[in-house]
């Protein structure tokens, strides 16, 4: 968007014209400006060469694009509330069905994107459907923008096409693209793709990053953005640090997820401390079932137990080391 922003828009005139819209938006959030600047530029030149507008190049066909800020919540990544900020209204999600296929923004039939699957079908027109499902070297087909951050040498993100085709390991990626952990610092465990996935171990390093894969491993791809976490790092700050974030961001709308994560962090923060109860990591695998998928309006509440529910699960000795041991019946002035 930044770099490339006719790219996406070109990806969504294509896709417009395919699904015969009339009207097209990009949402960002407020925080990216250059991006934002970059794409009104764009758009504006695409609508002087007369590739957007009334009657593009005499075909008949009318589309429209804007670029549209939003004030940066998280949980505008789910369809539905983005659609609500879209409109004016607060970023709630809404319930399903109607889905936006059927009723979305304003009431109209609304295909919801990422500008990654967008920015990918110029490519796909002019190459063709078999040329992009060859790209990878697994089943998932065609590319992927993949990236590690953390302590490494070389945080960054990078295509996976003719240098990392799909399926290449995530050992691979952290070692030869990001070049490893720090020195002095021993891997310790890493996210495959953003904070509201589970964690993994070094034992699933050697998985190819692809859907299925990560899957099996008990994770999602995700985002593909990895996060690689260190041996200096406390999983219980890591994750405290995670559910504030993911408890700040939920819109409020249901009780579990508005309820629920600020107890979750409420419940970290005396373990960080040293002053945790008995009992008190049972509460948060309770806590993790009870926010599971089916049970909040949204998907929002679900993926941000994942790390919680995935730590506990294999570092639950950093858990337990934070509960106050309750003092001993042998008192010394009996």
């Amino acid at each position: 968007m930044e770099q490339l922003p006719h790219l996406l828009v070109e990806g969504m005139l294509i896709s417009a014209f395919a699904l015969k819209a009339y009207r097209g938006y990009i949402f960002l959030r407020g925080e990216y400006i250059e991006a934002a600047v970059n794409l009104r530029r764009a758009i504006a030149e695409a609508t002087e060469a007369g590739l957007l507008g009334k009657n593009i190049m005499g075909t008949g066909f009318d589309f429209e694009l804007f670029v549209h800020t939003g004030a940066g919540r998280y949980i505008c990544g789910e369809e539905t509330a983005l659609i609500n900020s879209l409109e004016g209204r607060r970023a709630n999600p809404r319930s399903k069905p109607p889905f936006p296929a059927t009723s979305g923004a304003w009431g109209k039939p609304t295909c919801v994107n990422n500008v990654e699957t967008l920015c990918n079908v110029p490519a796909i027109l002019a190459n063709g459907v078999e040329w992009y499902q060859n790209i990878s070297k697994s089943k998932d087909a065609g590319t992927k923008l993949m990236g590690f951050s953390g302590r490494v040498k070389n945080p960054g993100l990078w295509e996976l096409y003719l240098y990392l085709p799909f399926g290449t390991t995530a050992r691979e990626i952290l070692e030869d693209y990001a070049g490893g952990m720090r020195d002095g610092l021993k891997f310790k465990a890493w996210q495959p793709g953003g904070a509201g996935t589970d964690f993994l171990t070094e034992a699933h390093l050697d998985l190819p990053m692809e859907f299925e894969s990560i899957g099996k491993a008990g994770s999602r791809l995700g985002t593909a953005l990895a996060m690689a976490v260190d041996h200096e790092i406390n999983m219980v700050s890591l994750v405290r640090n995670l559910e504030e974030f993911f408890a700040r961001e939920s819109c409020g709308w249901c009780t579990p997820c508005r309820d629920g994560l600020p107890w979750s962090v409420k419940i970290l923060r005396a373990l960080e401390r040293g002053e945790g109860q008995p009992g008190d990591i049972e509460t948060l695998e309770q806590l993790c079932r009870f926010l599971g998928p089916g049970k909040t309006f949204c998907a929002h509440a679900p993926g941000a137990v994942e790390p919680l529910q995935s730590a506990i699960k294999y570092f639950r000795e950093e858990f337990e080391a934070g509960i106050k041991q309750p003092f001993s019946k042998q008192y010394p002035f009996d």
